[in-house]
């Protein structure tokens, strides 16, 4: 039974972004998916990568890359940053699920990213980048919402080419680690919508995650 991790970062849990997630984890489940969601505002999450990610002692300069790497091999990450490994392991599916916010994702979700996405795992140390990352073998996807309009975007267009506003996530994160990464999935304005345009804009939500294995690659 294939397993998916939806990483979700909004902080109000009534938004359309939140309804969204909610949609296409019910979508997941009825294609035969187990699903885990880590809703890290409710989680508290901490989004500082610092010393007290790491239980094992770090003398000298603090060199995040490397304390990972030494943590990977000996198994000495705090117990949040562990419980999180354990999720991406069991992933064949990861879902990064957020409102767009500055163009980039909500600090919190990069503050997962950095924290979890741990060198010696995700990436580097005993395995590579790309096509040798650590995280390869599983699919994953942006599904997110937009203060703009869908016609601010594009060549030419106010907001700038989608696809470029997303290659630091797309490209730089997921499969940076071997992700093999789908097109995406975008909201565009629902802030701006009727109640019956956010009503169908989750059912574009649920047959997005419902015909997954015929959407696009965009990287892998």
């Amino acid at each position: 039974m294939p397993h998916a991790l939806i990483v979700h970062a909004h902080p109000e849990a009534n938004s359309f972004c939140t309804a969204q997630m909610h949609e296409a984890a019910h979508a997941l489940q009825a294609q035969g998916y187990t699903v885990e969601v880590s809703d890290l505002y409710a989680m508290h999450w901490e989004a500082e990568l610092n010393r007290h990610d790491f239980t094992q002692d770090i003398e000298g300069h603090f060199k995040p890359p490397l304390a990972q790497q030494q943590a990977a091999e000996a198994h000495t990450f705090a117990p949040d940053i562990a419980a999180e490994l354990e999720k991406l392991e069991r992933a064949d599916l990861l879902v990064f699920s957020f409102p767009m916010w500055w163009f980039s994702v909500p600090a919190l979700l990069k503050g997962w990213v950095d924290r979890v996405f741990v060198r010696g795992v995700a990436y580097g140390g005993s395995v590579g980048t790309f096509v040798e990352g650590g995280l390869r073998g599983k699919r994953g996807l942006l599904l997110f919402t937009t203060g703009s309009l869908e016609e601010h975007f594009g060549p030419g267009a106010r907001d700038g080419e989608l696809d470029v506003l997303l290659f630091h996530i797309q490209h730089g994160m997921l499969w940076f680690c071997g992700v093999q990464v789908l097109a995406p999935v975008v909201s565009f304005a629902p802030v701006r919508g009727t109640p019956e345009d956010r009503q169908r804009q989750l059912g574009v939500v649920r047959d997005a995650f419902t015909t997954l294995d015929s959407r696009p690659i965009i990287f892998g």
